[in-house]
């Protein structure tokens, strides 16, 4: 017999050995010895009171064994002379896309302007240390997309958008953690990540499939509204049938691309702002109730703010505990910051993006003559600001938050974890109003949220702007652009998903419809 319960367990019990055993067996007024095993399917922690309680989901198999086997099998084929479908980009949805392509019999062909997850890295030092951003291979472009370096955080409220479950296991498969598999909110961390994408990678290959690294799409050859052929950097062609288009938010050169050849795109509303650094201990305290260090068995906390002001949220993005800042520039003569963090989280500071709603059609009045890339130029000028403010270069403006609230220039400021560096910089003048303005409420309200958060220790850094894409790819019902035959937007690039888990998601869905009818 297997029966599903919810224990709830204090830190002092967790300490126990064989706590979920008692517990459950104290559950059901049967002898511990009658417990053959236990699952655990769910893991939280509740810490909204002093005392700090552990909410675990499990299966008790009762007088039964404990299976060893995964709720989920890849029926991964030969494709070796299988049809080919033709995949732009290889982040979480050009990867999920190209295995699923296996598991159907399809042949995928991943052409990825970057390169591989262990070349990439020395392009990352250069951004870091000397500044200088190559602009196919940095912290968004590149083997694994944004998310390799971005801490693989598998947050999602798209369940109904495809099998959550499958993804994660297939995470697992590939070498990440199973405990992913059971946290409430799981992530896989940027030491750890780089080897589970290169896993991916083999296995693509391993059945028959195509990777190419460095080779960057800059046309498309399209003849009575079908894709016939792309064309690289160096010139070279290649014909194609069915083209899964998985470029990422920050594929700018593609937006420019399709619409100077008027294939239909649309404005879409976005998101900007900066992002806040604490010492980590800071939000420790505030979320867990404790003076000095928290109990070895929590990890760094986190948090979720949101707030309404004036008619638009202002709301915490992509919160790292125990991370640190990094520079996702994707071009010289831009500053751009992101946050991430190692498995472990064990960084002294905890980061998040706290960024503004900004709504396309009602806050862009001055960008119209943009057309539908009105929010991309609207981006690009504030990190063309971010960078002339820091200095020109990879060093950010910033301010200590108090300071920016109060709306004076910090002579001073705290330590980061932050590699390029900062200097201070007046980001509540350089902002605009529609952004930072409701900032600066925003700090207010989360200070009477969280008590301690609004402080002078914590640094704002410019700016967070690559929350998602600005404008969308459109597709009809069967996934396929309207206008372009055998072409199918996919993922954060297209406005169809927003973050890994979605995006792996919209991958797979992606295969599937571009594997009909070949």
């Amino acid at each position: 017999m297997v029966k599903e319960i919810q224990l709830r367990i204090t830190l002092q019990e967790e300490k126990e050995s064989d706590i979920l055993v008692k517990k459950s067996a104290e559950f059901f007024s049967i002898p511990e010895r009658d417990i053959t095993g236990i699952k655990v399917l769910r893991k939280s922690i509740d810490a909204r009171k002093k005392l700090i309680i552990l909410n675990y989901k499990v299966a008790v198999y009762i007088k039964e064994p404990l299976p060893d086997t995964s709720d989920y099998t890849f029926d991964y084929k030969d494709v070796s002379n299988a049809k080919p479908i033709h995949i732009i980009g290889f982040g979480p949805a050009g990867m999920y896309a190209a295995l699923r392509c296996i598991e159907l019999g399809f042949k995928p062909i991943v052409l990825e302007r970057g390169k591989n997850v262990q070349d990439r890295r020395r392009d990352l030092k250069a951004i870091n240390q000397e500044h200088f951003v190559n602009e196919d291979s940095n912290y968004c472009f590149g083997e694994g997309g944004a998310g390799t370096y971005s801490d693989g955080k598998l947050y999602t409220r798209s369940l109904k958008r495809g099998d959550v479950r499958r993804i994660f296991e297939n995470l697992v498969f590939h070498g990440a953690t199973d405990q992913i598999l059971i946290d409430a909110h799981p992530h896989i961390g940027t030491n750890k990540l780089p080897k589970v994408v290169q896993n991916i990678r083999e296995t693509i290959l391993k059945y028959g499939g195509e990777v190419h690294f460095e080779t960057r799409v800059v046309d498309f050859i399209i003849n009575n509204n079908k894709l016939q052929a792309i064309i690289f950097q160096n010139g070279n062609e290649m014909p194609v049938n069915r083209v899964i288009l998985a470029t990422g938010h920050s594929a700018r050169d593609i937006f420019y691309l399709l619409h100077k050849k008027n294939i239909a795109l649309e404005a879409k509303s976005f998101a900007m702002g900066v992002r806040v650094e604490h010492p980590q201990h800071i939000i420790d305290s505030i979320q867990y109730h404790c003076t000095g260090q928290r109990d070895k068995l929590l990890p760094a906390a986190a948090y979720s703010l949101v707030e309404q002001v004036n008619d638009r949220g202002v709301y915490s993005f992509c919160m790292c505990p125990g991370g640190f800042i990094v520079p996702a520039a994707t071009a010289n003569g831009e500053v751009v910051v992101n946050g991430m963090s190692p498995s472990k989280r064990n960084n002294l500071f905890a980061n998040s993006g706290i960024v503004v709603e900004i709504n396309v059609d009602k806050d862009l009045y001055k960008y119209e003559h943009f057309g539908v890339l009105k929010g991309l130029e609207y981006q690009k000028d504030l990190e063309r600001l971010a960078f002339t403010s820091g200095g020109r270069s990879q060093v950010a403006p910033a301010q200590r938050l108090t300071d920016f609230v109060e709306g004076k220039l910090s002579s001073s400021l705290n330590s980061t974890s932050y590699q390029p560096g900062l200097k201070s910089a007046p980001l509540h003048s350089l902002l605009p109003k529609l952004i930072g303005g409701r900032l600066r409420t925003g700090f207010k309200a989360f200070g009477d949220k969280m008590k301690g958060y609004y402080t002078e220790e914590a640094n704002i850094i410019g700016v967070e702007s690559r929350t998602s894409s600005p404008v969308s790819i459109p597709r009809n019902e069967h996934l396929e652009h309207p206008q372009i035959e055998g072409l199918f937007p996919c993922g954060e690039g297209g406005g169809y998903a927003g973050g890994i888990v979605s995006a792996a998601m919209d991958g797979e869905r992606c295969a599937e419809a571009a594997a009909k009818g070949l």
